[in-house]
C-alpha cells in the first residue's frame, strides 16, 4: 500500500521519541521525559509516540503502563515486525497521558554480529570492545528503529514526516540503523552526560583543572570505555540535531566527543507533580512525624519538632553526585555547634538486602534498635565496600557525630513500599526543610529542580546545569531564589564543605518567616523552568533537524 504523506505545518507527521527510562523508571531521564510529555501531548497530539523497553512480565508488570491493544491503529497485531520483534501499545500513566509502545527485544541479540559489522563499515562504530550492558542497550535500540519505520507505515506517514528522537548511548544504534534504513527521517540526539565524562569523574580523575588537555578517544581507551564512547561520538556527529541539556555537557560535549551539541534542551519541570496546599501540609505532618520517629527508634535520640530535616537524594554515586562532601559538610557542621539538632538523610538506593529488622520492631513496639546499625535503615548485601555505609560507620565510631547531627543512611527506591519509610519521594519532600545536592558531575540536576518545585529551598553546586542556571538568570541566595550555589573545583573540597555546612546552620537559623520567604523564592524559582518555557529549545532543534536532514537527502 502506498503511503500517504500526513503531516502538520511543521512537517512532522510522527514524533517519536526512544529512551530505556520510557515506563521504565530508572533515574533522571525518566524524570525528563514524564515532566516534559504533557507540554508535547499538547503541542502534537496524538503524533507523539514514546517508545521504551518491554522488560515487564505479568508478575511484574510496569506500574507507569496502560495497555490499550486497539491504540495505534491495533499496531502490535498488524505490524509486521523481523527479528521476532513484539510491542504492545497503550498510554503513559503521566501527565499528558501520550501514547506509547513498548518493545520485546531479544530476538535482536542473534543479529547484533552482523549489525556491528556493518555499522562499523558504514560509521565506523567499533564494537570489538564491547561489554556489559553494550549489547542490551544495542539490541533495543535497533528493536526501536524498527518499530519507528514500521510504525510510520502503519499509520500512513511518509518516511520524510518522520522526527526520531534518541537519548544517551543506549539509544544511540537505532539512530545510526534508522539512519541507514530511513535515510529521509529526521533525528534528534541527546547526550543527557557523556559516557566518557562520567567515567572521568567516577574514576576519581580530575575533570576540571585539565578539562582542556583531555582526549576523549584517548580516555575511552585508557578507560576500557571504547565501544560505548565510540557509539555515542558517532551518533552525536550523524544526528541531524544533537542536543545536551547544558551549557556544561556542551562544553563537555565539545571537549571529549569533539562536536558542540547545535541546542542546548535544558530540562523543565511539570507542576502537576506537586500536590496542592492542603495535601501539602498533610504529606509534611505525616512525613515529619514518621521520619522522626525512624530516626528516634534508630539512634535513641529524641528528635523535637524544630529539628531541620536535611536530605541528598539522587544516584549512588558517590563522588559524582557529591555525597562524600554532603556527608563531610555534616561533620564540618558538628564543630560550627548549631542551635537546633540538624537530621541529614541520604536517600540514595543501594543493593539492598532488605529491611532492617530490630528497626521493623523497635517502631512497633516503640523502642530503640539493638545489634544494628544506628544510622542505616535497610541492610545491604555489600556493607563491606559501599561507600556511604564505610563512611558513616567510621565516622559513627571515631565519635564525629555524637552532638546535634545525626545522619541516616536509607539505601533503598523511595516507592512507597519499601518497608521502612513506606512513602514515595514526592511524597516525602514536603517533609524536608531543606535539601544539598553538591555534585562534582552533574550535567543538569533535576534533584534541586524537584526540590525547588516543592517549595523546599537547596543548595547545589556550579558544577550542575541546574546551578549554572541559577547563576546566570538569579541573584545567589536562598532568601533570594530559594538556592545556594556553592563553588566546586578540583582543589577546594574542604572549603566546599565549610561553605555548605554555614548554608545548613545559616538555614537552622532562620526565624519561620523567613524560611516561609526561602519556600516561596524556591516556588517562584521552579515555575521559571517550567517545560512552557523551555520546550521552545526543542522547537529549535526539531527545526535545526529538518534542516540538515534537506540539506543532506539534496
Amino acid at each position: 500500500m502506498q503511503k500517504v504523506k500526513r503531516t502538520d505545518r511543521d512537517g512532522i507527521g510522527l514524533l517519536m521519541e526512544t529512551s530505556w527510562e520510557v515506563c521504565n523508571k530508572i533515574g533522571g531521564i525518566y524524570t525528563v521525559l514524564s515532566t516534559k510529555a504533557r507540554v508535547l501531548q499538547e503541542k502534537y497530539g496524538d503524533r507523539l509516540v514514546f517508545i521504551g523497553p518491554d522488560v515487564w512480565t505479568e508478575n511484574t508488570p510496569s506500574p507507569y503502563f496502560i495497555e490499550r491493544k486497539t491504540m495505534l491503529k491495533s499496531c502490535a497485531s498488524r505490524m509486521k515486525l523481523p527479528f521476532g520483534i513484539t510491542v504492545r501499545a497503550g498510554r503513559w500513566d503521566i501527565p499528558g497521558s501520550p501514547q506509547v509502545v513498548l518493545v520485546k527485544f531479544e530476538g535482536v541479540y542473534e543479529h547484533l554480529n552482523s549489525i556491528f559489522g556493518r555499522m562499523w563499515e558504514l560509521y565506523g562504530v567499533d564494537s570489538m570492545h564491547a561489554y556489559g550492558d553494550y549489547h542490551e542497550g544495542c539490541a533495543f535500540a535497533v528493536a526501536s528503529a524498527i518499530v519507528m519505520a514500521a510504525l510510520a507505515g502503519h499509520m500512513k506517514v511518509d518516511d520524510s514526516g518522520i522526527m526520531a528522537h534518541f537519548n544517551e548511548w543506549t539509544t544511540a544504534m537505532g539512530l545510526l540503523y534508522l539512519k541507514m534504513t530511513t535515510p529521509q527521517a529526521r533525528t534528534v540526539f541527546t547526550t543527557h552526560a557523556t559516557s566518557i565524562g562520567r567515567s572521568i569523574c567516577g574514576n576519581g580523575k580530575p575533570l576540571y583543572d585539565y578539562f582542556h588537555g583531555y582526549n576523549g578517544d584517548q580516555m575511552a581507551w585508557e578507560l576500557n570505555m571504547e565501544a560505548k564512547h565510540s557509539l555515542e561520538k558517532t551518533a552525536a556527529h550523524q544526528a541531524d540535531c544533537f542536543t545536551a541539556v547544558s551549557d556544561l555537557t556542551a562544553d563537555e560535549c565539545e571537549q571529549l566527543l569533539d562536536i558542540r551539541p547545535q541546542v542546548v534542551t535544558p530540562n523543565g519541570f511539570e507542576p502537576d507533580f506537586v500536590p496542592g496546599s492542603e495535601k501539602y501540609a498533610e504529606q509534611r505532618k505525616e512525613g515529619r512525624k514518621h521520619i522522626l520517629s525512624i530516626a528516634a527508634a534508630l539512634t535513641g535520640k529524641k528528635f523535637d519538632d524544630d529539628t531541620v530535616v536535611v536530605a541528598t537524594s539522587g544516584r549512588n554515586e558517590y563522588r559524582n553526585k557529591g555525597l562524600d562532601l554532603f556527608i563531610d559538610s555534616l561533620v564540618s557542621l558538628e564543630s560550627l555547634k548549631p542551635s537546633k539538632q540538624v537530621l541529614a538523610l541520604v536517600l540514595v538506593p543501594a543493593w539492598v538486602k532488605g529491611p532492617s529488622t530490630p528497626l521493623i520492631a523497635a517502631l512497633k513496639n516503640g523502642d530503640t534498635v539493638s545489634d544494628a546499625p544506628v544510622y542505616m535503615t535497610h541492610r545491604l548485601n555489600n556493607e563491606d565496600c559501599d561507600s556511604v555505609t564505610c563512611r558513616l560507620r567510621f565516622l559513627y565510631n571515631e565519635g564525629r557525630l555524637n552532638g546535634k547531627v545525626s545522619i541516616i543512611y536509607v539505601p533503598c527506591y523511595l516507592d512507597g513500599k519499601d518497608g521502612i519509610v513506606n512513602i514515595s519521594y514526592y511524597d516525602i519532600l514536603p517533609a524536608i526543610d531543606m535539601t544539598v545536592f553538591p555534585s562534582y558531575y552533574e550535567p543538569w540536576g533535576y534533584t534541586p529542580l524537584e526540590s525547588v518545585a516543592f517549595g523546599v529551598p537547596t543548595v547545589t553546586s556550579d558544577k550542575s546545569g541546574f546551578g549554572q542556571w541559577i547563576l546566570s538568570n538569579f541573584v545567589n541566595s536562598m532568601l533570594a531564589c530559594g538556592v545556594d550555589v556553592v563553588g566546586r573545583t578540583d582543589s577546594n573540597y574542604s572549603e566546599a564543605a565549610c561553605e555548605i555546612a554555614r548554608q545548613i546552620k545559616k538555614y537552622s537559623d532562620m526565624t519561620a518567616a523567613e524560611r516561609k520567604d526561602a519556600s516561596k523564592a524556591a516556588t517562584a524559582t521552579s515555575e521559571k523552568a517550567d517545560w512552557k518555557f523551555f520546550i521552545s529549545a526543542y522547537d529549535e532543534a526539531f527545526k535545526v533537524a529538518t534542516e540538515r536532514r534537506n540539506e543532506r537527502i539534496k
